[in-house]
């Protein structure tokens, strides 16, 4: 059985984000991180322990909601196993080893590559990029989704995978794409969507794979390697800019048989391809203002899971019906801002965690939840309304009151591969101490008045609003004035 870890919580090596106008974002942002402290468990008879656990069943693990948490545990690594949970997966699916863990949906989306690129940003640990390149395992994962037979059963997994690549695209279901009882596809079924239809999602993640293993595989000199799958990438690209569709300016899923029709229902997952790289600035713009639309999925709360206009939209949640999941919201607000659309962004994660707090502030108890209300200060209602989603989710939904709260409400962009810290100040006082770029510790406070203090443990790149100042090691006084 899994242990909770019996150490209690310090704040040592975590970040400490200063925001004087939000005082409830900081207080939401240490209770996210206590919470995932219980979510650091050990455990036998597994590759890597302690490890992540998401906080749905402490025997299984799923693919979606490891890659996820690996997003706002790479701001305190070494403290908290995000990446190293992704290693209880890679063996066992690829090398045939052994583990006392389930692993649940095989065919959950295809997210390691992107998780294992977006956490060398902030690590600058080429060693682990290597070592994971050379046994092969995105590249067999990226085999995997695209070869394995529907209905496969493994011995590692009592699901049997649903996921069949065809010409135009990837047939699928809503319970193992993890939007489970999603409006996407007309059928429902036990607890989840059914239906024939080509899952946009299941393509554009598969582009992302293969867009992260061949930027992996640059940063560590394997050119071979980078061109292969940037090949893989521009194929598949080729194959996501069939489910835009022009008249709405959105992404659709598409009929899997002739004549391949749209299924016009407006979802978050339409941002998996801007994060992919297989968007235009036109499509992007487009994105950016569904997000600035109270119709669709801006408003007051951000990121419904279907459109507010949708018939089937429901203010409570009622799962993927309407409620508010966090991973998705993290990861599209990542795809605008990388998009060039970084004030949207940062405009709908302020509104979201501002939602999150005050949920945190009037509903009982005072938890972060596995998905939010819509329309309400509440969490998200399940599948059949008559039970609210899981509490103590920390878990993938602490992405919003940590990664969200640092990349885009307080704006800073980590690279460590290229020693540098991008920062796009929010206003008024604001900054972090003890951000990691690799091994260099970065505090850096804005008074609100222009007059920055920045101290580094060695030297470091700072770019404040497009200013890039190369600082050595030591204290030091910027003055960058707003514009």
């Amino acid at each position: 059985m899994a242990s909770t870890d019996p150490i209690p919580f310090d704040r040592s090596g975590i970040p400490e984000p200063v925001l004087d106008s939000a005082p409830h974002l900081i207080e939401l942002y240490w209770a996210a991180w206590e919470m995932a402290w219980d979510h650091v468990v050990e455990r036998e008879g597994v590759a890597r322990s302690p490890y992540m656990d998401e906080g749905f069943d402490p025997d299984t693990i799923w693919i979606w909601d490891t890659c996820f948490m690996a997003h706002f545990c790479k701001y305190a690594p070494g403290r908290f196993p995000g990446i190293e949970s992704l290693e209880n997966f890679y063996g066992v699916m690829h090398d045939g080893a052994a583990s006392s863990l389930t692993v649940q949906h095989p065919d959950n989306p295809p997210l390691f590559a992107w998780s294992e690129e977006e956490y060398v940003r902030h690590t600058g640990d080429l060693a682990r990029v290597a070592r994971i390149l050379e046994r092969g395992y995105l590249q067999k994962h990226f085999t995997f989704f695209d070869t394995v037979p529907v209905g496969s059963v493994f011995p590692y997994s009592h699901t049997p995978t649903s996921i069949e690549r065809t010409d135009r695209g990837y047939l699928w279901n809503g319970v193992c794409s993890g939007m489970d009882n999603t409006p996407r596809a007309a059928e429902q079924g036990d607890g989840g969507t059914y239906g024939d239809i080509l899952w946009l999602d299941a393509a554009a993640q598969q582009a992302l794979s293969a867009q992260s293993i061949a930027r992996l595989a640059e940063l560590v000199g394997d050119h071979g390697l980078a061109a292969e799958f940037s090949s893989h990438h521009i194929e598949l690209v080729k194959l996501v800019e069939d489910f835009w569709d022009p008249e709405a300016g959105m992404y659709f899923d598409r009929a899997s048989t002739a004549p391949f029709d749209f299924h016009r229902v407006k979802t978050p997952a339409a941002y998996w391809p801007l994060l992919a790289g297989a968007s235009g600035p036109e499509q992007a713009a487009k994105l950016a203002a569904a997000l600035e639309d109270e119709a669709v999925f801006g408003g007051d709360v951000p990121w419904p899971s279907v459109a507010r206009e949708d018939a089937t939209f429901r203010g409570t949640g009622h799962y993927w019906r309407g409620g508010v999941w966090i991973p998705l919201a993290y990861m599209s607000a990542r795809a605008l801002a990388d998009a060039g659309h970084g004030a949207v962004a940062a405009r709908a994660a302020r509104r979201l965690l501002d939602h999150m707090a005050r949920t945190y502030a009037e509903h009982s108890p005072a938890t972060i939840w596995e998905a939010y209300a819509p329309d309400l200060a509440a969490p998200s209602t399940g599948k059949d309304d008559t039970y609210i989603v899981r509490p103590d989710f920390c878990g993938w939904s602490a992405l919003a009151p940590i990664a969200m709260l640092i990349e885009h409400v307080l704006g800073f962009r980590v690279d460590a591969p290229h020693n540098e810290v991008t920062w796009t100040r929010p206003g008024g006082a604001a900054g972090i101490r003890g951000l990691w770029c690799g091994t260099t510790s970065l505090n850096v406070i804005d008074d609100g008045h222009g007059r920055l203090t920045a101290e580094t443990s060695g030297p470091l790149t700072l770019t404040v609003d497009g200013t890039p100042f190369d600082l050595p090691e030591g204290r030091h006084t910027l003055h960058v004035p707003r514009a």
